[in-house]
């Protein structure tokens, strides 16, 4: 395939970096293999004998580990280059999973249950979130926003869509427990493309320490202390973590809110999964939009307000026609492609800081993307008894708000040189 620094092929023209693809189709995999249970592990540890809490308790631990690991997942990047960090995640999954299918599950082993399944939670942040970085030092600018909505084309479609196609076809032929021994072999098929096949070379152009223990350290460090360092990377963090957190919100209270409006949870389940195919087209839609609108204009306008607004409006379309279906899915769908307007602030965070920082910036965005899976239920937890269904709403839209505001902070170097040009020509002369 024709390297995207020469141009012409057929991927660089729609924005995927040729010399990355094996990389994208192995992150699609992988991730096919990693969301087979997503949709169905709870429900049905709860028909196996655990309460409700216990699977609700196994899913905050897999969700800590999934926060640690993306949260390291750039600064091991440069530590130690992307491969052997997405190698690092498939050891760890595979240890995990194979633990916990192979032997926490069949005896409904429940302390065994918990150090497994985080342990497997190591595996995606690691792996994934390893290549978005490696993605951000081997892409043009002028292409980097349409890189990455590709990037989360292929991560949410494998995670979010294949993967459950996957199991509801795989579930009724073999399974849940045989379906589950699938993963294995679709993150290893997933991690021979990305990692084998894909052959390009990573190089960090930085001097490094006089040993690569102390450098590796180094970079360790980097991601605690950009947070002082550089503050536009923490607000960038902050306006990840409001991304996605009604995505795990909204499935705590809307679907019971909805049931009262006449539409029923099947019903809800039918317009959540369209919600997320809109999400994932939108993902790439976004991306090209990032590149020619501007990727800051694009998540403050169609990201934050755009979320916003149709959040509102999840809330009072129901209530004002009275669970029209019809209406309600379209105000969902384009909830989910603003959703999508969020994808540039993978471009745009990097662009921020100098290449010796990258990595370091990615972690924090790659942080606020696990934190999600905590704010979101933790939102509802602690305001739902108060303010019911429609004080939460208003909440959750206020925090898409404030992350318009403060997504027009972050401007990037040459942009505040412009800025500063012009003040002083607008300044009168002393």
């Amino acid at each position: 395939m024709t390297n995207l620094a020469h141009g012409g092929s057929f991927l660089d023209k729609i924005g995927i970096p040729s010399h990355l693809a094996w990389g994208y189709l192995g992150v699609l995999i992988f991730m096919m293999g990693d969301g087979l249970e997503l949709a169905w592990i709870s429900p049905y540890l709860v028909d196996q004998g655990l309460s409700v809490q216990q699977a609700a308790f196994l899913t905050t631990a897999y969700g800590v580990t999934i926060a640690i690991a993306a949260w390291f997942s750039g600064v091991l990047v440069e530590a130690i280059g992307p491969r052997k960090t997405m190698l690092m995640g498939l050891v760890l999954y595979i240890i995990g999973h194979c633990l916990f299918v192979g032997l926490a599950i069949p005896k409904l082993n429940y302390a065994l249950m918990i150090p497994t399944y985080a342990l497997r939670g190591f595996g995606y942040p690691l792996f994934a979130y390893a290549f978005l970085v490696w993605i951000t030092y081997r892409t043009p600018k002028h292409q980097l926003g349409t890189a990455v909505g590709w990037f989360w084309f292929v991560f949410t479609g494998g995670l979010s869509v294949l993967g459950s196609y996957f199991s509801s076809w795989s579930i009724q032929l073999f399974g849940h427990i045989q379906t589950l021994w699938f993963a294995i072999v679709w993150v290893l098929i997933g991690a021979f493309f990305a990692l084998v096949v894909n052959r390009d070379k990573f190089e960090i152009k930085e001097q490094r320490d006089k040993t690569k223990a102390a450098f590796k350290f180094k970079e360790l460090l980097n991601g605690i202390t950009i947070l002082k360092r550089e503050p536009k990377v923490t607000i960038a963090g902050i306006v990840r973590i409001i991304n996605q957190a009604s995505q795990y919100a909204f499935p705590l209270f809307l679907p019971i809110y909805l049931a009262d409006q006449g539409i029923s949870t099947t019903v809800w389940l039918n317009i959540w999964g369209t919600i997320f195919v809109s999400n994932i087209a939108f993902n790439l839609i976004f991306g090209y939009v990032g590149d020619k609108f501007g990727w800051r204009n694009t998540v403050t306008w169609f990201g934050s307000v755009g979320c916003g607004v149709f959040t509102i409006m999840l809330f009072y379309t129901p209530a004002v026609f009275t669970g029209n279906v019809v209406l309600v899915s379209i105000i969902g769908i384009l909830w989910g492609a603003c959703l999508a307007g969020f994808v540039p602030l993978s471009a745009l965070t990097p662009s921020l800081v100098g290449d010796g920082d990258k990595g370091a910036a990615m972690s924090i965005l790659n942080l606020g993307a696990g934190l999600c899976v905590f704010v979101g239920p933790a939102i509802v937890t602690m305001f739902y008894g108060f303010v019911g269904t429609q004080g939460l709403i208003w909440i959750l839209a206020g925090l898409y708000f404030v992350a318009a505001i403060l997504t027009r902070v972050l401007k990037m170097p040459e942009e505040e040189i412009v800025n500063t040009e012009i003040k002083e020509k607008a300044s009168p002369s002393v």
